[in-house]
C-alpha cells in the first residue's frame, strides 16, 4: 500500500490531493512501525508526518492555490542537483559496516550489550528501541518533541500573520 500511495502521489496533478495522500502515506508508515513494535517511531510519524506536515501543506495551499502549474520544458539544473546529491549520499555509505555483522563498532560497546540484554526486564517494553527512547533517553526524547512543537507553533504564527492579498500583518506600512 505504501508503494501504491507513493506512485499515486507522484502522478497526481491536484496539490490538495497530493497533500492528503502524503498524510495517508504517513499514517500507513505509522501503522507499519506499530506492527514492528516501534511505537515511539510510529507516534512521531503520525504526529509529525501525518499531522503537522499535512496541516502545513494545507496552509501553504491556501496561500498559493491547489493546481500545479504546467512545465513546458524539462529543467536540467534541478535534475542535475538531485543526481549529484544522490551520488554524494551513495558515496557516503561506502564506509558503513555490513548490516547485521556481530563485530560492527556499535556492538562492541558495553552500553549496547546492556540495552540489548536488560532493557526488556528493566523497562517492561518488548522493543529495545522503544525502551531506549522512552525510558533510558526519556528526557532527550521529550526535548526533541518540545523543539518540534515549538517549530510548529512558530510556523503557524508566521502563517497566521499573512492576509489573503499577500501582505503582512499590521506592520506593513499603513
Amino acid at each position: 500500500m505504501l508503494a501504491v500511495t507513493a506512485l499515486i502521489v507522484v502522478r497526481t496533478q491536484n496539490l490538495f490531493a497530493v497533500a492528503m495522500l502524503t498524510g495517508i502515506y504517513s499514517l500507513l508508515s505509522a501503522t507499519f512501525f506499530t506492527l514492528l513494535d516501534a511505537v515511539d517511531v510510529a507516534f512521531t510519524e503520525a504526529a509529525v508526518g501525518a499531522g503537522v506536515s499535512t496541516v502545513l501543506m494545507l496552509g501553504t495551499l491556501s496561500l498559493v492555490g491547489h493546481r500545479q502549474k504546467k512545465q513546458r520544458t524539462v529543467q536540467i539544473v534541478p535534475l542535475l542537483i538531485v543526481t549529484v546529491t544522490g551520488l554524494i549520499l551513495m558515496y557516503g555509505t561506502l564506509d558503513i559496516p555490513p548490516f547485521g555483522e556481530a563485530d560492527n563498532p556499535i556492538h562492541l560497546h558495553e552500553t549496547t550489550v546492556h540495552y540489548l540484554e536488560e532493557s526488556s526486564h528493566e523497562t517492561g517494553m518488548p522493543n529495545v528501541v522503544t525502551s531506549v527512547l522512552a525510558s533510558y533517553r526519556g528526557y532527550d526524547t521529550m526535548g526533541e518533541t518540545t523543539v518540534i512543537f515549538t517549530a510548529m507553533v512558530g510556523v503557524l504564527l508566521l502563517m497566521s500573520g499573512r492576509k489573503k492579498d499577500g501582505t503582512g500583518g499590521a506592520d506593513d506600512g499603513e
